[in-house]
């Protein structure tokens, strides 16, 4: 399929679903394409949803930012792995004691659910549930290694395998890195909730009332972004602007159905 294929085939989706970093911006510098982007898919009369796998931030913090850099949404339209934590949590476990392993904001987003959150082992404790914690310390690791070892241990989830998360300067350790800890201590591997678990996409195509056929999927990161996308049934789009490269495509087994250089290539004229 030739660029401008690509582009004219696009252009027939009503939702586009969004990975942030990597995607339309990384760390905290906006891509300069970002902002024309989204008034291209307003424009074709489309909606946009954000959806990230960064459980360290709530969605109020995320609007914060994203309004720091000139785009203003709604709550609606920012869906993150804690959500969608939450909500499997809330069905899974109602009022019983979890033990949350993330940042303050994290347990904040969680809380306001409703769930029945503690922070010591102290407890009745169904559950770990455990975030990106760019606040982590070596006694919550401790708490984490007794739970999921003490009488065969409790259930475990965690919002999202990404191994690393992109900075500027590189990448730090993600919460798919602390799993690994975790498993080389204990022997326990988490139920992982965000992409590349369909969860995620289901719940935007549910909040925008939205067909599958007519949603598309845009990322930088072959083995979450692009494989979330194919999982749920619905379109992918590659931007290399983040972490993958173009080379990396073949050697993935997850293929995306379009390849653009960054968002800006997607809508052009």
């Amino acid at each position: 399929m030739t660029s401008l294929d690509m582009q004219l085939d696009i252009k027939r989706k009503r939702l586009f679903m969004l990975d942030m970093d990597g995607t339309i911006y990384l760390g905290d510098k906006l891509f300069e394409q970002t902002i024309p982007f989204l008034e291209c898919i307003t424009a074709i009369g489309a909606q946009y949803v954000f959806l990230t796998n960064n459980s360290s931030k709530s969605t109020a913090v995320y609007k914060q930012k994203l309004a720091k850099m000139g785009i203003f949404a709604e709550d609606w339209q920012i869906i993150t792995s804690s959500k969608v934590t939450a909500a499997y949590l809330v069905e899974m476990y109602g009022k019983q004691a979890i033990y949350a392993l993330g940042t303050t904001a994290f347990c904040e987003e969680l809380r306001a659910f409703g769930l029945n959150l503690v922070d010591s082992d102290n407890h009745d404790i169904a559950a770990l549930v455990m975030g990106f914690d760019t606040e982590l310390t070596f006694d919550k690791l401790h708490d984490a290694s007794i739970l999921l070892t003490r009488s065969r241990g409790v259930d475990y989830i965690a919002t999202n395998c990404d191994l690393v998360c992109p900075t500027e300067f590189g990448s730090v350790p993600d919460c798919g890195s602390v799993a690994q800890m975790l498993e080389n201590a204990t022997g326990r591997t988490p139920l992982f909730m965000g992409k590349p678990d369909p969860r995620i996409v289901r719940m935007a195509l549910e909040i925008t009332d939205t067909s599958a056929a007519d949603a598309v999927l845009i990322g930088d990161r072959l083995y979450t972004d692009i494989a979330c996308g194919i999982a749920a049934g619905v379109d992918t789009a590659l931007v290399l602007s983040g972490e993958a490269k173009c080379e990396d495509i073949a050697a993935s087994p997850h293929k995306p159905t379009y390849v653009f250089e960054n968002v800006g290539r997607i809508l052009d004229e």
